[in-house]
């Protein structure tokens, strides 16, 4: 797939990492000629240099024989110029771009075809927030990927000594679970090495556990792996930005909220627009302030602000002032891997985040959902099985059938509004959605063959 990129930023150069390792022929677009032939000695890419909504610089960048445009610049105004100029122009079949603002985001007919034809829009802010949101819902869970709408999650989390699983193998879970219940662990990453599971494999301390379950089994199967507190109630945003603000206004209904705000003008500004939650004006590392706000009674404390060493700090000062759990928003990839420990529970990557929902559009093979896990190491897939046994290597057979690529494992299929745990004599039918673990992302090229319909499959 030949794909433009603009903007080398921190997702730019991520995605253009991802999509380089998987035979796509990308160019990415940057004024920054020193960032570009940085990026250019690191991956097997072209760059241009030069304003990415230009013609001029489109076609220099060969937009007139592009499948795909992305426009990831962080100007919200130059990307959807850039993808009106590549569909007038230059009729590109698929254009995406990230919109930031909201003010953009909340007149969605801005975007229709005869306004601003961008095809698939992507809100890091509004996706970030869906994510933290899940982390709050499940207080002992570092990730929470959803599935067929909802219906199925996968989850990984931490095993703790007191886990009714942990030191059991897992052909002992059917009997830990009520017999309504059922679940899959998809994958085990120990001391940083992937494990694919099987009926032998013993759950250690440190574990961490990715398992997929439906919906309204995932308490019951947190459970297994620790003992779970209470159900959070008090939270701290530290940061009144975009995603601190939109994270107040979903939580206030359901929790006790406090936001902090350095700049009084945006404190005073986030105040009128959200109900019930208390801001205050501070720095989010100020000790005196974290002590009289109540920081050893808060559930969780979440550091969202643009500063990544002050969300850091000010993560690690909650946590040892008695925060019970913090999450923390950390946009350089290097330090979301150095920090994430006992002092901060969840490091939470926008880059990652965002990849995940720009994959979904870009993969081939039916995929209706991609999550990225492990700092962009394995992935988590939903796909469609389409086609017959005649034009299909999936469809009418058994998993066990199934000539899965080396570290890929199906854990479940959703039929309709039924989840289905996968065993090696479940058959797959046309028009499943089969959500698949990928711990090798090597294979991902592999994987998309498999689900592809052959006009003829012998």
């Amino acid at each position: 797939m030949r794909i433009i990129i603009l903007g080398a930023g921190q997702v730019g150069s991520s995605i253009a990492a991802n999509l380089s390792r998987e035979e796509n022929d990308i160019t990415i677009v940057d004024i920054d000629g020193n960032r570009l032939r940085q990026m250019q000695e690191k991956m097997d890419i072209r760059v241009v240099a030069g304003h990415a909504s230009h013609p001029r610089t489109l076609i220099r960048a060969g937009i007139e024989d592009a499948d795909l445009l992305i426009a990831l610049t962080n100007s919200d105004e130059t990307n959807m110029v850039a993808c009106q100029v590549a569909y007038t122009l230059f009729n590109t079949p698929m254009k995406v771009a990230r919109i930031r603002a909201s003010d953009y985001l909340d007149h969605p007919e801005l975007f229709k075809s005869e306004h601003a034809p961008i095809d698939v829009l992507i809100s890091p802010e509004a996706l970030v927030t869906e994510h933290i949101q899940r982390l709050i819902e499940y207080p002992g869970a570092l990730q929470v990927m959803d599935f067929a709408n909802g219906l199925a999650r996968l989850v990984a989390t931490r095993a703790f000594h007191d886990g009714p699983l942990v030191g059991h193998s897992l052909s002992a879970l059917p009997e830990q679970l009520p017999e309504d219940v059922d679940a899959r662990v998809a994958a085990i990453f120990r001391n940083e090495k992937a494990i694919v599971p099987d009926g032998d494999t013993v759950i250690e301390v440190d574990d961490l556990v990715f398992f997929l379950a439906a919906t309204k089994d995932i308490p019951i199967m947190m459970r297994e792996f620790r003992r779970l507190g209470r159900p959070a109630r008090r939270i701290m945003l530290a940061g009144g930005g975009n995603i601190g603000k939109s994270l107040a206004a979903s939580l206030e209904g359901r929790y006790h909220v406090k936001l902090i705000e350095s700049d009084r003008q945006r404190a005073e500004y986030v105040a009128e627009e959200l109900d019930t939650t208390i801001v205050l004006v501070g720095d989010c590392a100020d000790e005196d302030l974290l002590h009289e706000e109540g920081i050893d009674d808060i559930d969780i404390f979440c550091a969202l602000t643009n500063d990544d060493e002050a969300n850091i700090l000010s993560s690690m000062l909650a946590k040892r002032m008695g925060a019970d759990k913090v999450i923390t928003l950390i946009n350089r990839p290097a330090y979301a891997e150095l920090v994430e420990s006992d002092r901060i529970d969840v490091a939470v990557s926008p880059q990652q985040v965002t990849i995940g929902a720009l994959l979904t559009h870009i993969r081939k093979g039916h995929m209706v959902r991609i999550h990225s896990l492990r700092r962009g190491a394995a992935e988590a897939i939903e796909v469609v099985v389409h086609g017959d046994p005649v034009r299909s290597r999936v469809a009418g057979r058994m998993i066990e059938e199934i000539d899965l690529p080396p570290g890929t494992l199906i854990g479940g299929v959703v039929r309709g509004e039924e989840v289905i745990m996968a065993h090696h004599d479940t058959v797959i039918q046309p028009e499943d959605h089969v959500i698949l673990f990928v711990s090798d992302k090597k294979r991902i090229g592999e994987v998309e063959s498999l689900f592809s319909v052959d006009a003829v499959f012998m």
